[in-house]
């Protein structure tokens, strides 16, 4: 029921239809698989906004996301993914460009974020996954000791970011703190495992170091984190339910389709704690 996908990070999961009811034995055996493959991938399901919020809450409680511009009107705590926004002057909108982890600006960030394929192009868009902690593992020791105990901060959209979110409402700001500290390297609260902690479009600077210097580290510690052999890429199909562990993962998503076709995906996150 539960097959690799990969050498590391994901796994697809068969014989599970999420629109009907899961035993506690199934429920526990999916939250362990999830501590082991940080990247879950359900198979040929067909979900209504209200199924899928169902369904989700198997892994925890949901969690509120930032943007509410993105809500569905009939179930809010779902958003949807699409390429037919535009930004205020026009260009296009492409949701998850760049390797980033999900609202690393909140003081508790989500463990999880969910996506639902509804509609996909002929080809393209896929998304690439790199697996933080098998990159911390292989940093060397001296670089392991140096970035210990480092704590970065994360806001809602760094200045040095080359890519630019969609502004927040009023009342979204109000919700979401000015700026957050998190460790540099944070360990699973489930697997005890340690992995680099960064976001590239979040993370402001590095308490206690120059801009000029915190920028290089980041810049050497994304180079090391994206290398081949830590990445995942999945290659979406229609029905596709993909959740992913946004405590020890960066993930990307790719603009390379043709952009007349429809690329639509609902979106869900689930409370996660303190980074520690």
């Amino acid at each position: 029921m539960i097959t690799p996908l990969s050498l590391h990070t994901g796994a697809e999961v068969r014989g599970v239809d999420l629109t009907q009811p899961v035993d506690t034995a199934l429920r526990e055996r999916l939250n362990r698989a999830f501590v082991e493959h940080p990247v879950l991938v359900f198979r040929d399901q067909h979900l209504s906004p209200a199924q899928l919020f169902d369904a989700v809450q198997l892994f925890g409680e949901v969690f509120p996301q930032h943007n509410t511009r993105f809500a569905l009107p009939e179930c809010p705590q779902i958003h949807y993914i699409s390429n037919q926004d535009f930004y205020p002057d026009g260009k296009r909108y492409i949701p998850g460009e760049g390797y980033h982890t999900d609202h690393s600006n909140a003081a508790e960030p989500p463990k999880a974020t969910v996506l639902h394929a509804v509609r996909l192009p002929d080809r393209g868009g896929d998304t690439q996954f790199v697996n933080m902690q098998l990159a911390y593992q292989a940093l060397p020791a001296a670089m392991r000791q140096r970035i210990d105990g480092m704590r970065a901060m994360h806001v809602y959209q760094s200045r040095h970011s080359e890519r630019k979110l969609m502004a927040l409402s009023e009342t979204a700001r109000q919700n979401v703190p000015d700026a957050v500290l998190h460790p540099l390297v944070r360990t699973h609260p489930e697997s005890g495992r340690r992995s680099i902690y960064l976001n590239p479009i979040r993370i402001e600077g590095i308490v206690g170091m120059e801009e000029e210097a915190a920028l290089a580290l980041l810049d050497e510690l994304l180079a090391h984190a994206t290398q081949p052999q830590y990445e995942y890429r999945h290659q979406w199909r229609t029905g596709d339910m993909v959740m992913w562990d946004n405590r020890c993962l960066l993930h990307k998503a790719n603009g390379d389709y043709d952009m007349g076709q429809v690329r639509y995906l609902y979106r869900i996150m689930l409370k996660g704690d303190v980074p520690v």
